[in-house]
């Protein structure tokens, strides 16, 4: 890997569901970019991250609005609207100071809003693909008005996602996600306890029925984690699913530490129930049912481009159990990591051989291939090499 050279000024424009800061229940966006931030930071990059008041981070805070919405999705009310105006004029503001190198985005409307705003002044904007590849639109339409000498690129999360745009302009290499793996308690097979663990958002996408018939056909207590968000559809599915649900408790509001085990899982397990779902928790919490699980299910429905449960699970040592679908088979090493099925009965058969799965192979895993530390060093060689072209093309206009 080539080691970062040049020190670079960042600027990351941040999304606004959640705020950006460690340790977040629900925030895969937030996560990444406050994942990167702590990369960057540490390799000495400048980096400074535009984001609402209530976040907290590793380099520069530029404070755009004072609270991000909380909701990761709720109505588009006018107030949230001016909001998102206030913070995408405040980031264009802090863009075009001067000392920005490299202008990193996680959004489309933020991106194509940027890119209007800096074009006389063409700032590299490098965008993370959260984007799936079905989500056929605005997105697909801004892309293909696009040319090579845009200054704008796009980086696929997996390989996966990279196959599934196919023909977009401006497609970078694949930099997958990080984590920090020193945040991620780490059990032993010693350590384990006799249940599986699912977590996620409540909704088909993610599979949760399919995931309480695999505990069922298996004889397992199953614990199921998640936030169901205000949409029509995942409140319907939440409704179907209660009906196989034998406990419903909320264990995210009372203890946490040392303590959380004690008073809040260990009573669950010991309730006799099968079908639990302890709605949605926070990172802390979700850690310690990570690693104390006998496995992680992820019995998804579409093409996730990709699931951070997956590498945070096997960074605790516990291993995924996954149907091939999306970035799965890329990122679980099948028979070694977890294992990677084509069918609820292959999953049901793979319970058995749970056993043969180390543990530290799991946390072993993601730290040669999704640390934090690798992840920056990607995105840094990227800004290096962007920022490069650009003062070339700079010294030609002269």
């Amino acid at each position: 890997m080539i080691k970062t050279k040049q020190k670079m000024t960042i600027l990351q424009i941040a999304t606004l569901n959640r705020p950006v800061r460690q340790n977040l229940g629900y925030g895969p966006i937030e996560t990444v970019i406050y994942n990167i931030d702590a990369g960057l930071h540490k390799l000495g990059h400048r980096s400074i991250i535009a984001c609402s008041g209530d976040s907290r981070i590793v380099g520069e805070q530029y404070t755009t609005i004072e609270k991000s919405f909380s909701e990761y999705w709720s109505k588009n009310t006018r107030a949230q609207q001016e909001e998102t105006r206030r913070h995408l004029i405040l980031s264009l503001q802090r863009a075009k100071k001067g000392d920005i190198d490299i202008i990193h985005v996680h959004d489309t409307v933020m991106a194509k809003y940027i890119f209007n705003g800096v074009s006389k002044n063409p700032i590299p904007i490098v965008m993370t693909l959260h984007v799936p590849a079905e989500d056929k639109g605005t997105f697909n339409l801004w892309n293909e008005s696009l040319t090579p000498s845009s200054r704008v690129y796009f980086v696929p999360i997996s390989e996966y996602q990279r196959a599934e745009h196919h023909g977009l302009v401006n497609a970078q290499k694949v930099i997958h996600h990080g984590i920090d793996l020193e945040d991620y308690p780490f059990k032993s097979n010693s350590g384990k306890q006799d249940y599986l663990f699912s977590i996620g958002r409540i909704t088909k996408d993610k599979g949760q029925d399919k995931a309480i018939e695999i505990a069922k056909k298996t004889g397992s207590q199953l614990i199921i984690a998640g936030n169901v968000q205000n949409k029509v559809k995942d409140r319907a599915f939440f409704k179907e699913l209660k009906k196989s649900i034998d406990l419903v408790i909320d264990s995210g509001k009372t203890f946490t530490g040392s303590d959380y085990y004690e008073k809040v899982m260990k009573p669950i397990l010991d309730s006799n129930k099968q079908i639990i779902y302890i709605g949605e928790i926070d990172s802390a919490q979700k850690k310690m049912w990570y690693q104390h699980a006998r496995a992680t299910l992820f019995p998804i429905q579409w093409g996730e481009p990709f699931g951070l449960v997956l590498i945070e699970s096997m960074a605790c040592g516990t291993p995924v159990v996954a149907f091939s679908k999306g970035s799965a088979p890329e990122i679980i090493i099948h028979g070694k990591t977890g294992f990677v099925t084509d069918s609820i009965k292959d999953m049901v058969k793979s319970m058995k051989a749970l056993s043969l799965i180390d543990p530290h192979n799991c946390r072993q895993h993601v730290k040669d291939n999704f640390s934090i530390g690798s992840m920056a060093e990607k995105y840094s060689q990227l800004y290096q090499e962007l920022a490069k072209e650009r003062t070339l093309c700079l010294k030609t206009s002269l």
